[in-house]
Parts: structure tokens; C-alpha cells; sequence
């Protein structure tokens, strides 16, 4: 397949550029076509939620973009672009939908590199009544269905594969810590959900790494996940980091044998993070009291907050069980593809 051209000063739209960028961009639709036909198969309802939010999520180091509606009376409230369809996707739950579906654009502020735009194309999808761990299978079949549509055996970032037909590793996040960094990581978590950054400070800078007097739990833990966890994971077959510190999943459940672990997992591919699944949190009470705790760290990093939405509070409370995840329909294909950028498979890049 032919490659885009190397970025230069000639925009995207010059009729050579597009001309070259133009088989990606149609296998793009190809891959979209397909997990649309699997999703039916499965019996899945596709919906199309709303762009415009009272929150754009709830997550310390998620930013989004604001904007104000004005209404007849020309009156102005802040509003969001969503960073995920998710809260609006679990009101749709509460509604009494049991497979739901949606391909939405999605923005994050203070992201763009190679494989971030600021607006970009999610994949989510959630499954009433059924466990997490089939969302795993369901990561499976989306990486054979992308390989497939594409017409490619293998898929590939930079000098980096991994075979789309391979059964996924299944690796915890506690396992991984001990494995790529000798890092006792459930040491500094007790069953309570507090976290021991004197104790994870200590371990890495024991492995290496740096570590900064500012620096907090979750900061260290991502730095470690960074520098020595994510480059190991998705190579010759597709890996699962699963159970996620309770600590690090605000919106899910935990696991039901050890509280100090959450029903959160994502999966890799070539080193690239592709989806975040989860089991979901339905206690309203204890969601809330982790948005606060998500906020109060949002404030002290960047020095602002986002308002809660509760209205997706009163819908967790009506909710039945369920699993969901989030994929990044644009890194899927790049990685179908093989292009070095995710402006290589977006349509339209964003200026």
C-alpha cells in the first residue's frame, strides 16, 4: 500500500498530498465498514451521543476544550467538548439500552504529537450483564478485523509488529511493575486505596529512575509505566495490562479478590496503547467521592477543575451492571497501515 508522503510545508489538501494519502485514508474506511458489521453481528445498537457536555470528564490529567452556549435569552453557561462519550453513553444504560456502540469524535486539549490530535475518532462500546474479561475477546476480533480489512499480516509502528491472529498476553499491572522494573508496586497500596509515594519514590530511583520532590504517587507510577513497562508491551502478539491500581482507575469497580486492584485493563499493540476497558463503577456515592479526589489533583497540577455532572451521578444509581471500553479508532489504523502519524489517517487534520 502506498505510504503517505514525509510532512512538509504543503498542506493536506494539495490534490499530489491527498492523491498520495489517499489509499490509508480508504482503508480507513474499509476497517470502520467492518468492525461496524461485526458490532451489528453482535448485536450492538450504534448510537450517536451528544458532542457538547456539562463535564468533559472527570480525570486529573484529562483537559478539555470549552466553550460557552448561549441561549434565547441570551444568557451564557460553560460548556465542554467531550473527551469521551462515556458519561453519556452510561445515562443511555440507565435508560435500559444492553449493547450499545458509538464511533465518535472526541477532544483532549494539550495532546498533539505522532500519535495525538486534539481531535480524534473513539471507538466505545459497552456490554450489559457480562464481565470484563469478554471485552478482552472483543479487543481481539477488533485487531483481526483492522488486519483483514486492511489486506496485512502483521501490524506495525515504526520498526515495531505484532501479529493481529496472536491470543493476547495477559499481564497485571503488579506483574509487569516486578518484571520490567523490580518494583513491589501493591507494597505502597492498602486495601483502603491509599498509596504510599515515600515507599514507590524509593523503589524508583532504586530501578533508575528519576524521581522529583513534587512528584506524587500516581505521577511516579506513571513515569514507571512510561520509561520501562509500556516499551516491553504488544510486540510479536497483542498484551493486556490488567488490573490496574485502584488508585489509577477512577471509573471502575474493583476486583472483587483484592480491593487494592480495579477492573481495568488496557491493551497494547506494537508499544501502543490502544483501548481502556472497564468493569464499571455503579456506587454513585463512591464515584462521586473519587471525581472530588480526581479534581482536588487537578487542581493542584494544572490549577483548574471541572464541574461534576449529576446527572450521570443519579443515572450510576439506575444502572445495572456492565463493561466498557474505549478504543482509538485512528491509532487501530494506523497500525493497520503502518504510517508513522496519526494526521496520516485522519481525513482532515486538525491545523
Amino acid at each position: 500500500m502506498p505510504r503517505p508522503t514525509p510532512a512538509t510545508q504543503t498542506p493536506w489538501w494539495d490534490r499530489g498530498r491527498h492523491a498520495d494519502r489517499r489509499p490509508v485514508l480508504i482503508t480507513r474506511n474499509r476497517i470502520q465498514r467492518a468492525i461496524r458489521g461485526w458490532l451489528e453481528a453482535e448485536g450492538f445498537t450504534e448510537v450517536d451521543p451528544a458532542a457538547l457536555a456539562i463535564s468533559p470528564g472527570n480525570e486529573a490529567h484529562l483537559h478539555g476544550f470549552a466553550t460557552e452556549a448561549i441561549g434565547n435569552d441570551g444568557q451564557g453557561r460553560r460548556m465542554y467538548l467531550h473527551t469521551s462519550p462515556e458519561f453519556a453513553m452510561k445515562k443511555l444504560l440507565a435508560a435500559g439500552e444492553t449493547r450499545i456502540a458509538a464511533f465518535v469524535h472526541v477532544w483532549r486539549n494539550r495532546e498533539r504529537g505522532p500519535l495525538h490530535s486534539p481531535e480524534f475518532t473513539m471507538l466505545e462500546w459497552y456490554r450489559v450483564g457480562e464481565s470484563y474479561g469478554v471485552l478482552i475477546d472483543d479487543c481481539a476480533a477488533m485487531l483481526r478485523l483492522a488486519a483483514g480489512a486492511a489486506g496485512t499480516p502483521v501490524l506495525r509502528f515504526r520498526d515495531r509488529t505484532c501479529d493481529p491472529l496472536a491470543d493476547p498476553e495477559r499481564l497485571s499491572v503488579a506483574d509487569a511493575f516486578a518484571k520490567h522494573a523490580g518494583i513491589d508496586l501493591l507494597a505502597t497500596v492498602t486495601v483502603q486505596g491509599q498509596t504510599d509515594r515515600d515507599a514507590l519514590a524509593a523503589q524508583a530511583r532504586a530501578a533508575g529512575l528519576r524521581v522529583a520532590a513534587d512528584d506524587s504517587w500516581g505521577d511516579i507510577l506513571s513515569r514507571v509505566l512510561v520509561d520501562r513497562i509500556e516499551p516491553h508491551l504488544g510486540h510479536g502478539r497483542p498484551t493486556i495490562l490488567d488490573r490496574y491500581p485502584a488508585p489509577e482507575a477512577a471509573l471502575a469497580r474493583r476486583a472483587p479478590d483484592d480491593p487494592r486492584v480495579a477492573e481495568r485493563f488496557e491493551l497494547y499493540a506494537c508499544g501502543v496503547e490502544l483501548g481502556n476497558g472497564f468493569g464499571e463503577l455503579t456506587d454513585a456515592d463512591e464515584q462521586r467521592r473519587r471525581f472530588v479526589a480526581e479534581m482536588d489533583e487537578k487542581q493542584r497540577v494544572h490549577g483548574e477543575r471541572y464541574p461534576l455532572d449529576d446527572d450521570l451521578l443519579d443515572a450510576l444509581s439506575r444502572m445495572p451492571p456492565a463493561s466498557g471500553i474505549a478504543l482509538g479508532f485512528d491509532r487501530l489504523v494506523m497500525l493497520a497501515t503502518g504510517v508513522p502519524r496519526i494526521d496520516d489517517v485522519l481525513w482532515t487534520p486538525v491545523p
